[in-house]
């Protein structure tokens, strides 16, 4: 009696997975690109990471 492999199968199996990957990458990248768009432009001159941060010496933390 002849052997079947499940080559077929799984080379199918594996596309299929790929495949779904690459939907789930390409909707991500368009939900990024509609978030982005959805924002606020970004005030010129002043850096996100840093406003509201005053020069100077801090005071100190509570340490318990």
């Amino acid at each position: 009696m002849a052997v079947k492999h499940r080559a077929t199968f799984t080379k199918r199996e594996r596309e299929r997975a790929r495949q779904q990957h690459r939907e789930e990458k390409e909707a991500k990248r368009l939900q990024r690109l509609a978030e982005k768009k959805e924002r606020e432009p970004m005030a010129t001159g002043e850096d996100p990471d840093i406003a509201g941060i005053v020069p100077g010496p801090q005071p100190p933390q509570d340490i318990d």
